[in-house]
């Protein structure tokens, strides 16, 4: 086997481009440790940094706060609970206030492969529900549709498809995920927009029998593998996310419940989910824009095998791989000693809250009987560090870091360490990816687990190009707090527009021939205002410049056509002119 060694661009290219294949708070009162969940009411996840200026302040521990604080019994070293492992209460004077392993190497942000591919609003959201995920989808659909249909059924095409979702997003940026569909198309009280872009009766025949798999060959399938009846869309779409966005220095990794309450061999229980009844997906998300960056569907353990053991660390090690020189923020289900280490190998640092039962804790960190509130105690191995901190009397929060190697204390009247702060500025990248996704969530009412798992693909998807539109193009309507709902709806639109431009039949209601007479003059003028040839608007890589400088443009040659950039943009293109 060849052992070549293929570029990032290389291998985008192939995985987008080949036909030859089948074409990705705080912390309020955490003494229950035992809870996989941190709820946290009071969290807000904000882009700003509020608290940059007076809680980022530290104090050291020659200071004399700091003395106050600890407890006088925090001298000397002490021995974990199973013994393995020696704490000393002062820190290694050879190591710095952070860890010099989070050095990252890659530029977060949208890939030069994102950048030069975003055109639109729409060809952003194509990224992700990219045309090898389509062709699957339509497939698997027209068979079906032959399937139960027969004679009945018109076959779908991408226009048919792409309208199909745009309803389902206009459907929720309208807030109507639970409102029937009968409502939607009543001619009265509904919207005229979705009886403008297809009858109710054709939005629910593709809602029967819309597939991600051959049902003919399904149960072979499943018998290895629980989401076989979606495993190809699964696995093409999550293959895409890590190839369009680089997370920033700090990565959140965390469980979500996409709420299902049908038969489903892997649904879960979360009482401290809002839904409660779901299918868990553990995520990776960037902790600043909660980009969804790596996604992996639980299926619980595999028939006739044992329940599976350190299941946090395997997790996060899965989550965090093609990461280097980030830190990882996770909660006490997967935080362990153990876990940093690994992740110190790969170059990689923890922050999380810890359970007070592992055994890699000593007993003398636990011990809150007499402390005064507002104290904190640390601990230092020459890996790890790990703070108790009491946010009242009788209770305290435990905190661990690969991270931090000091005691600095922040300058705020609770005396909070800045390991606390810091894990609290960083922990809300998969809960807010909850929070915004179930806003304007596209999901429907459905008996079938696999169109649970679709409604998410397509809501996290809108999201993640939110991301990349927003930060490509700054400037797009700044200012505005409702962005996001603008995009999906201008998004929506550009979907439906192509199947609303080839209606044959005249709409029946008046409210819905208006809507499709005004999207048809407005196709018509905009084509009229800028007759430019739609494979001009095409971005490739200039003529003139060298190839190793990778320079996109969508400006041609009068005469030869070939791309040329701005900068060498003249009246003629250079192999053209007169020499």
């Amino acid at each position: 086997m060849s052992s070549r060694r293929f570029t990032a661009e290389e291998a985008l290219l192939l995985f987008f481009d080949s036909d030859a294949e089948e074409e990705i708070s705080e912390i309020e009162d955490l003494s229950d440790a035992e809870d996989n969940d941190i709820d946290d009411p009071d969290f807000q996840f904000s882009d700003d940094e509020e608290d940059s200026e007076d809680e980022s302040a530290v104090v050291s521990p020659s200071d004399e706060n700091l003395g106050m604080e600890q407890s006088s019994s925090t001298e000397g070293t002490w021995a974990s609970k199973d013994g393995n492992i020696k704490w000393s209460t002062s820190p290694h004077q050879s190591r710095g206030r952070l860890s010099s392993s989070n050095i990252i190497k890659m530029t977060p942000g949208p890939t030069r492969f994102a950048v030069t591919r975003v055109d639109d609003i729409q060809s952003a959201f194509q990224l992700f529900i990219s045309q090898p995920i389509e062709r699957i989808i339509l497939d698997m659909t027209n068979l079906e549709g032959r399937r139960v249909f027969q004679e009945k059924w018109k076959s779908l095409d991408q226009t048919d498809l792409n309208a199909y979702i745009g309803i389902l997003i206009l459907a929720g940026v309208y807030r109507s995920k639970g409102e029937a569909t009968s409502s939607l198309w009543n001619e009265e009280n509904g919207r005229p927009i979705f009886r403008a872009t297809m009858s109710l009766e054709t939005f629910h025949m593709i809602s029967r029998v819309i597939r991600f798999d051959n049902r003919d060959t399904r149960v072979g399938r499943r018998e290895s593998d629980k989401l076989a009846a979606i495993r190809d869309v699964w696995d093409k779409w999550v293959e895409i996310l890590p190839l369009l966005y680089n997370p920033g220095p700090h990565v959140t990794v965390d469980e979500r419940l996409v709420p299902f309450r049908g038969r489903c061999p892997f649904r879960q229980y979360m009482p401290n989910k809002p839904a409660k009844y779901g299918i868990k997906i553990w995520a990776a998300c960037d902790a600043k824009s909660s980009y969804a960056w790596k996604m992996q569907v639980y299926t619980g353990k595999s028939p006739g095998g044992a329940p599976e053991k350190n299941q946090g660390m395997r997790v996060v090690l899965e989550m965090s791989e093609g990461l280097q020189g980030h830190n990882i923020t996770c909660d006490n289900f997967f935080t362990s000693y153990r876990l940093g280490e690994e992740l110190q190998k790969r170059k990689l640092t923890m922050l999380g809250t810890v359970r007070r039962n592992k055994p890699e804790l000593p007993s003398e960190i636990l011990k809150i009987q007499g402390r005064p509130m507002h104290s904190s105690i640390f601990a230092f191995t020459e890996k790890a560090t790990v703070v108790s901190y009491c946010p009242k009397r009788n209770k305290n929060v435990l905190v661990m870091s690969t991270m931090h190697t000091d005691a600095s204390l922040s300058t705020r009247d609770d005396m909070k360490p800045q390991m606390i702060l810091d894990y609290n500025s960083t922990k809300g990248g998969v809960d807010n990816l909850d929070k915004v996704t179930a806003t304007y969530s596209c999901q429907r009412k459905t008996a079938r687990w696999p169109m649970a798992i679709f409604f998410n693909i397509v809501d996290v998807s809108a999201y993640n190009a939110y991301v990349l539109w927003s930060e490509i193009n700054q400037e797009w309507n700044a200012g505005k707090l409702y962005r996001r709902r603008l995009f999906l709806e201008e998004l929506g639109k550009a979907l439906i527009t192509p199947k609303i431009q080839r209606r044959a039949r005249p709409a029946r209601s008046p409210a819905a021939a208006a809507v499709i007479e005004k999207i048809k003059f407005r196709t018509s003028n905009q084509f009229a205002m800028d007759p430019v040839d739609t494979d001009v608007k095409k971005r490739k890589r200039c003529q003139v410049c060298p190839s190793r400088d990778d320079s996109k443009t969508s400006t041609s040659c009068v005469k030869c056509k070939n791309f040329i950039c701005r900068k060498h943009t003249v009246t003629f293109c250079p192999s053209c002119g007169e020499h």
